[in-house]
């Protein structure tokens, strides 16, 4: 018989609320509050977190009867060695619904001692609806829930600077700490809140430009009944992630002293830019992953971690890396090689099954942003075009052809990118001279890439070389050649 997990049962004492946390999904979970846990089991003053759910989905009520308690799996590989460990995450001490009680809700804003507000809505999350107005309970949008919890903070302590919190949203946007400002202000602005309001945001709150990266798969709900038995409890919000771990956080010295995230042994980073962060992730991870979608299905190959153990995928990966995007860029060659072999670890986490299908959505957008700005900075450093990543750009191109080998590709992007590249394939008749055609026409699309792509010298003839390759002599002998 499992045991019910609370804090009667493992006597865990509730840590003062000190954080608001807006969501508590997986990478939530998983992330920053297994942080704050570790954080908790060295400070002299350990933080409590409110979770706030924001969405009608669901209400947590299995979390509270848990008291706020759950489990966190680390599975994976760091620094070459297969880890396997479970912790006790103690630090939620209670979870509010916004949409059961709002007055709850605004009744934590008067915690003298609340200092740090985290969220994770996602990057849609970070919008204004003209819908919302003051006097929803609730609004419909994030940031007009966050304004009216502020507003009400601001009016219950009369616009003292010591009340002002320090902001650490986690949604993937570029510069997200400064778009959820703006959006506050903005939303203050447009329910006419007095000026004095708008100067205490400013002033008094810090809003903290972040960057986050863990892969956190969560565990499937047929597997939860052998982890609770390895738990000993039944545990409804257990959750699961890769060992790599990195937050980013673009902040002052004040803040950084206030709470030295960055003193207990975890990959907590204060900085004042993130902008060589937000790029080697960028670059290398994710342009790693771009790269090998399209090489990796013509090769046979289905999952992330099946490409890299891949004898010649694999290698070819390795070398797209050290050989052409490291090359690159700017920055310690070291620290960036270092960083590419935690990225190879994570994909070879044998705990995660990657499809190379589910990161193919919008493929031609993604080499865009992560592939491209290493493939033309290599050429404009070194007068040559990169060998691999040309590879790369023509197995995409191939890839929306729309079938291989006999099979259907599904496709998954815009569909205008669709359609493009259903006529330019559907007009070529697969000869050197119609192949090169083709190519040309897609180099053109000055929207797509921002530039047009027949200007740099050689790229159109590398490209069309190779699709003719892979026509007549396969895969493997492109990337072996």
């Amino acid at each position: 018989m499992l045991k019910q997990l609370n804090r009667t049962i493992i006597h865990a004492p509730r840590p003062k609320e000190r954080i608001l946390q807006f969501g508590g999904g997986n990478f939530l979970r998983c992330f920053v509050d297994w942080i704050i846990h570790r954080y908790n089991q060295q400070a002299a003053r350990p933080l409590g977190v409110i979770v706030v759910k924001t969405t009608t989905r669901g209400d947590y009520e299995a979390w509270k009867r848990q008291d706020g308690l759950y489990h966190v799996r680390i599975k994976g590989i760091d620094g070459g060695t297969l880890v396997d460990k479970t912790e006790r995450i103690e630090c939620i001490t209670r979870i509010v619904h916004i949409h059961q009680d709002w007055d709850a809700y605004l009744a934590t804003a008067e915690l003298p001692d609340l200092r740090y507000i985290i969220s994770n809505t996602t990057e849609s999350g970070i919008r204004l609806n003209a819908a919302d107005r003051v006097d929803d309970d609730p609004p419909q949008e994030f940031p007009a829930k966050l304004t009216r919890w502020l507003y009400h903070r601001y009016q219950h302590f009369e616009g003292r600077t010591s009340a002002g919190c320090i902001l650490l949203p986690c949604e993937l946007l570029e510069a997200n700490g400064d778009a959820l400002r703006d959006a506050v202000l903005e939303q203050a602005d447009a329910w006419r809140l007095e000026r004095g309001f708008a100067r205490w945001i400013k002033s008094a709150n810090g809003f903290c430009n972040t960057l986050v990266d863990r892969i956190v798969p969560g565990i499937q709900k047929n597997r939860l009944p052998e982890v609770w038995e390895s738990l000993g409890f039944k545990d409804e919000m257990v959750t699961e992630g890769e060992p790599y771990h990195l937050w980013a956080i673009q902040a002052p010295e004040t803040i950084r002293q206030e709470w030295p995230l960055d003193q207990i042994g975890l990959n907590v980073v204060y900085t004042d830019d993130l902008t060589p962060y937000r790029t080697r992730k960028v670059r290398i991870l994710n342009g790693a992953h771009t790269s090998m979608v399209p090489v990796g299905y013509l090769a046979g190959v289905e999952s992330v971690r099946e490409a890299v153990e891949h004898p010649v995928i694999g290698a070819f990966i390795r070398a797209i890396l050290f050989e052409e995007i490291i090359p690159s860029m700017d920055g310690p060659a070291a620290d960036l090689e270092r960083y590419a072999e935690d990225i190879l670890d994570r994909f070879r986490n044998p705990y995660i099954n990657h499809r190379l299908l589910s990161i193919s959505l919008n493929s031609i957008s993604k080499f865009k942003v992560r592939v491209l700005p290493s493939l033309l900075r290599f050429y404009d450093l070194s007068g040559r075009l990169p060998r691999r990543l040309v590879i790369a750009f023509a197995c995409l191109i191939r890839f929306y052809q729309g079938s291989w080998q006999g099979t259907s590709i599904p496709l998954n992007d815009g569909q205008e990118e669709l359609e493009f590249m259903r006529l330019v394939w559907g007009d070529c008749d697969g000869s050197e001279e119609d192949v090169r055609l083709m190519v040309e026409q897609i180099l053109a699309k000055n929207e797509w890439w921002n530039q047009d792509l027949r200007k740099v010298k050689g790229l159109e003839a590398a490209i069309s070389s190779v699709l003719f390759m892979i026509e007549k002599e396969g895969i493997f002998s492109c990337i072996k050649t």
